[in-house]
C-alpha cells in the first residue's frame, strides 16, 4: 500500500498513484499528496492503476480533497481504475463528481 505523487513536467497536472488497497490506512499519506503547493497546478489525477479495491473511507477521503482543492467538476480525473473499483464509482455516483477514465 502506498500512495506517490509528482507533477508533470509542465507543472500543470498533480498525478497522484494508489497502490494497494485503497483504505483509512493511507489516510494521512493521501492528504499530504494533495496537500502540497497547488499553486502550481490547476488538474489533479488519481492514477488507480495498481489500485486493488477501495472501500468508504476512500471515497470519503475523496469528497475531502475535492472541497479541499475546490476544484469544479472536470479538474479531477480519476483513471485507469479495475472493474471492481469502476462499479464501486457507478453505484455510488462518484462519476457524476469526479471525471472517470
Amino acid at each position: 500500500m502506498s500512495i506517490t505523487s509528482a507533477f508533470t513536467d509542465n507543472n500543470e497536472v498533480l498525478v497522484i498513484s494508489v497502490k494497494g488497497a485503497f483504505d483509512f490506512s493511507m489516510l494521512n499519506d493521501f492528504r499530504q499528496a494533495y496537500s502540497c503547493d497547488m499553486d502550481k497546478s490547476t488538474k489533479v489525477v488519481i492514477d488507480m492503476r495498481d489500485t486493488t479495491s477501495i472501500n468508504s473511507s476512500a471515497l470519503g477521503m475523496l469528497l475531502n480533497m475535492q472541497r479541499f482543492l475546490e476544484k469544479e467538476d472536470g479538474e479531477i480525473a480519476i483513471i485507469n481504475c479495475n472493474q471492481v473499483v469502476e462499479k464501486i464509482f457507478n453505484i455510488t455516483h462518484f462519476n457524476k463528481k469526479f471525471r472517470i477514465e
